[in-house]
């Protein structure tokens, strides 16, 4: 899957494509239908098949003190999409200009565009898309002026179509949304979760150095910052970490800040199972797959290592 970063002197090879568009944070079941429906289209009309999204996060350009609220990087959307047969992900800049622009000008220049002075012989600016699928609520545009039937309009004039997916919902009434995702974790429902996302919710970091408590008690841990993801229910989880070499390792974490010691910023500490290597500067990634109980506080490290040997076999036994 290619990854492209400008809509601007694209060559030929990397326009023309099926697209779907969205802010597409958790790539949950609800934006997998809306890359189905593109997907349909560009296997009907001929042509590849493309996901638009934006880095950084429109909410993050208009509210940058907002509290953390991402459910994944975009390596992790990236991920998420090649088994979705995505040939090309426009991950866009979305800086002053994309902020600024009204939503007749985001049709005609960013997906529609045209041969563009200056470039390259056989690069334009913008993609040239033949097809865009949407959701029922996407809007788009300076002041949120867009909607799928004003993006409607502005394909007919500019040669694309337009398909739109109407909002869909689990058989069991679960509401197929970010925002539903969010408050999943935030109650620590991770198969709720996981039912809305499709797998289960995952933090990639590298690991860092923590202050190593963990090791006098003889549970040496995986550190990964939070950065901007959202926070879970703080508390103890039972986890599959994912190591750069492919493995996957069943392990317990703790993901807070450590009432009993204090710390400066929320971590995800994992305990890996059975495991003693050095991972310090490399990138994991850990499923958070249950959640286990809320972050407590204890009298001595000889209580708090009962109740760790406590949380571990109940990982074990929620893993199994």
């Amino acid at each position: 899957m290619a990854i492209v970063t400008d809509w601007r002197g694209l060559p030929d090879g990397l326009r023309g494509a099926a697209v779907a568009i969205g802010a597409f944070d958790g790539v949950h079941r609800g934006h997998q239908a809306v890359i189905a429906s593109a997907r349909e289209a560009a296997q009907r009309i001929g042509a590849p098949l493309g996901v638009v999204s934006f880095d950084p996060h429109p909410r993050r350009w208009f509210q940058p003190d907002a509290a953390p609220f991402r459910l994944m990087t975009p390596d992790q959307m990236a991920r998420a999409m090649q088994p979705l047969g995505v040939d090309t992900l426009y991950l866009l800049p979305f800086d002053a200009e994309m902020a600024g622009m009204s939503d007749e000008a985001f049709a005609r220049d960013v997906l529609a565009g045209a041969q563009a002075d200056g470039n390259a012989a056989g690069h334009r600016d913008g993609l040239g898309i033949s097809h865009a699928a949407v959701g029922f609520d996407f809007t788009y545009g300076k002041g949120r002026t867009g909607s799928p039937e004003a993006l409607r309009r502005h394909g007919e004039t500019l040669g694309f179509t337009v398909g739109v997916t109407e909002r869909i919902d689990d058989p069991d009434g679960l509401k197929l949304s970010s925002s539903a995702v969010r408050e999943a974790l935030n109650a620590g429902d991770m198969a709720r979760a996981t039912a809305i996302l499709g797998r289960p919710f995952a933090i990639q970091g590298q690991v860092v150095h923590g202050d190593k408590r963990g090791r006098t008690i003889g549970v040496p841990t995986a550190n990964i910052r939070m950065g901007d993801y959202m926070r879970p229910a703080y508390g103890i989880y039972a986890t599959r970490t994912r190591l750069p070499d492919g493995r996957v390792i069943d392990g317990v974490a703790n993901l807070g800040v450590r009432p009993m010691y204090q710390l400066p910023e929320p971590l995800l500490e994992v305990w890996l199972f059975d495991f003693d290597e050095d991972l310090y500067g490399q990138t994991v990634e850990t499923e958070l797959i249950a959640f286990l109980r809320g972050e407590m506080t204890f009298d001595g490290l000889d209580a708090l290592k009962v109740q760790i040997d406590a949380d571990a076999a109940a990982a074990r036994t929620a893993l199994s």
